[in-house]
């Protein structure tokens, strides 16, 4: 099976992400920071060590602001409830993830949605701007659509968000790991990651990085300190991280970065050459509808939306399933995005290469679409 839906998850992990979820395994199978025999000490410096690399991956001020969570879900969860109550004045972007949307909703919060331009990311920061508020108390924004890959002026809405004291969150799940976030640069004060996806960690892992207080706590329980008060801890990260951390998909997501630090940018720039291509050539096959113009290194994340006209993207997902091609079809979570896509009927087929991705892959999966025109009706 040929792999186009790594937008969901990396579908292939690294043999030293595999090696070093097997030596966690083996070496770390004790609980950090809960007792002081050798194994769990041991285990607690490579928690400790991760965390120092992740924070200098993404450009954060250190390792003590790297949370560790169930997933990017419950990140953006934790930013949203902890940090929001009713009544404050939220700005989201019109291609935000339910992951965003549902637990924004459930805060109480007031939030209005800026129009992300396809084109031009200018217009995209004029609507944010003018969403502004003196009651504006957070920008939260994918980085990147997971549908269909366009990326957010993050530096620029950075900008606006320092210049009026407002509090900046960024959904990274389609970006981290697949090209480069500063959050000092972009002025983000809480990333949130899936780690599975472009750190290509194992699943059951999310990443929340929190340069200001976050607030209130979502989950309360053991911390390993302050054990005599019944009131969680004060301190980074140990107020987040109630219970037993998934210490392998943490060890593992470390020895992700390292991977992704030796394949540097040119792993970005591949998969976008790959992406590039399909476009090109969906592009000259009448048959097939695309919805973005063409993606252009740091305009667009190597995420590819079509359909084939007349035809369900479910059926057209089954049929590249047949043949051996994995893709993702339906609405992705993401209505917002599909509104603005005016696909909200029947959604999208995505494809999504990653670093393992190879040309004679890409040509299958082009050959492929250009004759699945027997499913038009």
């Amino acid at each position: 099976m040929i792999n186009f839906d790594n937008a969901a998850t990396s579908g292939r992990k690294p043999e030293r992400v595999i090696s070093a979820v097997n030596r966690a395994l083996l070496k770390y199978s004790a609980n950090p920071g809960r007792g002081g025999h050798d194994l769990s000490v041991e285990a607690a410096s490579a928690v400790y060590s991760a965390r120092e690399k992740i924070a200098a991956f993404f450009g954060a001020s250190g390792g003590d602001r790297v949370i560790f969570t169930a997933n990017c879900t419950a990140s953006i969860n934790y930013v949203l409830k902890g940090f929001l109550k009713p009544g404050d004045h939220v700005i989201i972007s019109d291609l935000e993830h339910n992951a965003v949307v549902r637990p924004l909703k459930k805060t109480g919060a007031e939030f209005s949605i800026a129009a992300v331009d396809l084109k031009d990311d200018e217009k995209t920061v004029e609507s944010f701007a003018s969403l502004i508020r003196d009651d504006t108390k957070l920008i939260f924004c994918t980085a990147a659509s997971n549908v269909c890959g366009k990326t957010l002026p993050l530096y620029e809405i950075g900008k606006l968000c320092r210049r009026g004291d407002i509090a900046f969150g960024v959904d990274a799940a389609q970006m981290a790991g697949v090209a480069p976030i500063d959050m000092k640069k972009c002025g983000i004060d809480f990333l949130c990651v899936a780690p599975h996806k472009g750190l290509y960690a194992p699943m059951g892992l999310g990443i929340l990085i929190a340069e200001r207080d976050i607030g209130n706590t979502l989950i309360e329980g053991g911390t390993g300190t302050n054990s005599l008060s019944v009131y969680q801890p004060d301190i980074m990260p140990e107020r987040y991280e109630s219970g037993t951390l998934n210490v392998p998909a943490i060890i593992g997501a470390s020895a992700g970065i390292d991977f992704l630090n030796e394949a540097g940018i040119g792993a970005y720039k591949r998969e976008m050459n790959h992406i590039r291509r399909i476009y090109e050539n969906l592009e000259k096959m009448p048959h097939i509808e695309l919805y973005t113009p063409y993606m252009n290194d740091d305009a667009y994340m190597p995420v590819l939306a079509f359909n084939v006209k007349n035809a369900d993207s479910q059926q057209v997902a089954a049929y590249l399933n047949k043949n051996g091609i994995a893709v993702r079809a339906g609405l992705h979570c993401a209505p917002l995005a599909h509104r603005k896509l005016q696909t909200v009927n029947g959604g999208t087929v995505r494809i999504a290469p990653s670093v393992f991705t190879t040309p004679a892959d890409v040509s299958y999966l082009i050959k492929t679409v250009k004759y699945i025109n027997i499913l038009k009706k």
